[in-house]
């Protein structure tokens, strides 16, 4: 069996305008391990196991960045039981980005626009959990920046380490 040195994906980096009050809110009504807030990206592709960094790196440059950047607005969660609680991303461009991701080569697979904030591993009060939701319903809450980047990540006890290997800006 092959030994693959890289663990890449592709994603753009965010900036959430106050996650220490959503964490703050959030962890009163569910259990979970939370993303620090410097690892907290959308994912555009998870490219898993690699040999090697150099094919995807000629890829990437054929990207452009975004034009501008994109709100991130409400809150949701994915499974059943949840256990991915996210900032969602509503744009078109997102998707006409993929577009082009897939016209060069980059196959976003079922992609899904958000930001994982936290792998829950119990809600705790569903009333005030929906509460919650709602409250933060139409509120920006922060926005994926321009960048799109290739990253290597480094699975730790604590977590994930990234370390950006390449970007478009």
């Amino acid at each position: 069996m092959a030994q693959y040195p890289m663990r890449l994906f592709i994603a753009s980096p965010v900036l959430i305008y106050n996650y220490t009050q959503l964490r703050q809110d959030f962890s009163a009504v569910l259990k979970g391990r939370w993303v620090e807030e410097n690892a907290l990206h959308l994912t555009w592709i998870f490219l898993g196991d690699q040999p090697a960094a150099e094919p995807w790196r000629k890829k990437l440059r054929h990207l452009t960045a975004l034009e501008a950047p994109i709100p991130l607005q409400g809150l949701g969660s994915f499974g059943r039981p949840p256990r991915v609680f996210h900032l969602k991303a509503h744009d078109p461009l997102l998707y006409k980005k993929a577009r082009e991701m897939k016209n060069n080569g980059l196959e976003p697979y079922r992609f899904t626009p958000h930001v994982t904030l936290c792998r829950i591993e119990k809600i705790v009060n569903w009333r005030e959990y929906k509460k919650l939701l709602e409250k933060y319903r139409e509120e920006i809450l922060g926005e994926i920046l321009p960048e799109i980047a290739l990253y290597e990540s480094t699975l730790c006890k604590g977590g994930s380490i990234y370390r950006k290997i390449e970007s478009i800006v």
